[in-house]
C-alpha cells in the first residue's frame, strides 16, 4: 500500500466505532480508502451498516493528525503496518469477517508459510503442562512450524521460549500497542522473538492492555493459525475462548488431557468430551491430523468454498461473466457485458476480491481465484 493510502487507512482506523467490518464495507462501497474522505453524508449512509450517526462521526473525525503521529512512531521504532490489501497479510485470516484491516508488526514475520500452530493455555501451568509444551515444540522442530501465542504469563511464554530454543519462528499476538510489553517480565523473550518471528497487534501505540483487548487478541491468535493446541486450561479462561474462535473459523483444535482431579485439565477435558477438540498425546498426533507428514496422510488443501446463495444477483452476474475467461477480464469489458453502472462495478469487484472469489491483476484485470 502506498504511503498516502496507508495514512488514510490509519485515519479511518482512529475514527470511533468504526471496526473491521465497517472499515471494509466503507473501502468497498466508496471505491477505495481515499473515497471515504471525499464522500458526503448521503453517500456514506448508503454503505451497509453506516447509518446517520456513523456517517456523521466519519465526517467530524478526520483523524489525520493522529495518523501522522502513528506513522512517525512506526518509522522511529521500525514498526510496519500490514494492511488487509497487502499481499503479505495473513491469508488464513483474510476470509474472516472481523479480521483487522491493519496489523502492526515488529520483527521478521511471514505469516503465510505452510504450517502455523497456535499454542495456548493457563497462566498458572503445572510442571506437567510445562513438560507437555516443551516436548510438543521440541518434536515439531523438524516440521518447520511457526508457533503463535499471546506472550502472556504461563503457557504462552513457555511456548515462545521453547520455539526459540528449537530454532522455530514464533509470533506473539499482543493486546496492546507496540510501545510496551505486557507483562514486563516477558520483555527479554519478546526481544529474542523479534530476531526470528516477531510481534503482531491490531492496536496502535498508546493502547493499554485493558481486559477487553485480550478477548479480541484471542480471535487473532486463532485466525492466523491452521490449528490451536490447548496445553492446560481450567473451566474458565482465555484458552477456551481461543478454542471457540478457532472452531468458529473452522480451525482444528487439539487438547492434552490430564488427571480427572487436575483443575487445569478440566477445561481440556470439557472440550474433548464435547467433540470441540481432538485429544492429542504428542506432536505426532498433531502432524498426522494436520496432514503435515506426507508419509502418513495426504496433505490438507485448504480451498475457498463459495456459497453462491450468499452472492448478490449482481455478483452472480459478474462471476458468470469472468468464469468464461481463464486469463481474466478487464473492468471495462465486465462493465459492458454486465450492463451494470460502471462506478458500481468497481465496488462489486472489490467486495468479491475481499471475499476471496477474485484476484486483481495488473491492468485492472480480474480473475477467479
Amino acid at each position: 500500500m502506498n504511503p498516502e493510502s496507508l495514512r488514510n487507512l490509519l485515519a479511518l482506523n482512529f475514527i470511533p466505532k468504526i471496526g473491521p467490518v465497517h472499515s471494509k464495507n466503507l473501502v468497498s462501497y466508496c471505491g477505495g480508502v481515499e473515497g471515504i474522505f471525499k464522500a458526503n453524508k448521503a453517500q456514506l449512509q448508503k454503505v451497509p451498516g453506516i447509518g446517520e450517526v456513523l456517517a456523521t462521526t466519519i465526517l467530524k473525525h478526520r483523524s489525520f493528525e493522529r495518523a501522522d503521529k502513528e506513522l512517525e512512531f512506526m518509522e522511529k521504532n521500525n514498526i510496519r503496518a500490514i494492511t488487509y490489501f497487502d499481499e503479505d497479510y495473513p491469508l488464513r485470516y483474510k476470509m474472516v469477517e472481523d479480521s483487522p484491516i491493519i496489523l502492526f508488526t515488529k520483527g521478521i514475520i511471514n505469516m503465510n508459510i505452510p504450517k502455523v500452530l497456535a499454542i495456548v493455555g493457563t497462566r498458572k501451568n503445572t510442571q506437567y503442562g510445562k513438560d507437555s509444551c516443551n516436548k510438543l515444540i521440541e518434536d515439531l522442530a523438524s516440521s518447520d512450524v511457526l508457533i503463535v501465542s499471546g506472550l502472556a504469563y504461563g503457557t504462552d511464554v513457555w511456548a515462545h521460549n521453547a520455539a526459540i530454543k528449537n530454532n522455530l519462528q514464533t509470533v506473539g499476538v499482543l493486546a496492546h500497542g507496540l510501545d510496551r510489553i505486557y507483562p514486563l517480565e516477558n520483555k527479554p523473550t519478546a526481544k529474542k522473538m523479534v530476531e526470528n518471528g516477531g510481534l503482531i497487534t491490531e492496536y496502535p501505540s498508546g493502547t493499554k492492555p485493558d481486559k477487553e483487548n485480550f478477548v479480541q487478541r484471542n480471535r487473532i491468535i486463532a485466525g492466523i493459525a491452521d490449528a490451536v493446541v490447548i496445553i492446560e486450561s481450567a473451566m474458565k479462561g482465555g484458552s477456551l475462548l481461543t478454542a471457540t474462535f478457532a472452531s468458529n473459523y473452522n480451525r482444528d483444535v487439539f487438547a492434552f488431557s490430564g488427571r480427572t482431579t487436575d483443575t487445569y485439565s478440566q477445561g481440556c477435558h470439557y472440550i474433548i468430551k464435547r467433540n470441540l477438540a481432538t485429544l492429542i498425546e504428542s506432536a505426532d498426533d498433531v502432524i498426522y491430523n494436520m496432514g503435515w507428514d506426507e508419509d502418513t496422510k495426504p496433505k490438507k488443501v485448504k480451498q475457498v468454498v463459495i456459497d453462491f446463495n450468499l452472492l448478490s444477483d449482481e455478483q452472480k452476474i459478474i462471476y458468470d461473466i469472468i468464469k468464461v475467461y481463464e486469463g481474466g477480464l478487464d473492468i471495462d469489458t465486465i462493465t459492458i457485458k454486465s450492463n451494470i453502472f460502471g462506478g458500481k462495478v468497481a465496488g462489486i469487484l472489490l467486495q468479491m476480491e475481499f471475499a476471496g472469489i477474485l484476484r486483481s491483476l495488473p491492468g485492472k484485470i480480474f480473475q477467479l481465484v
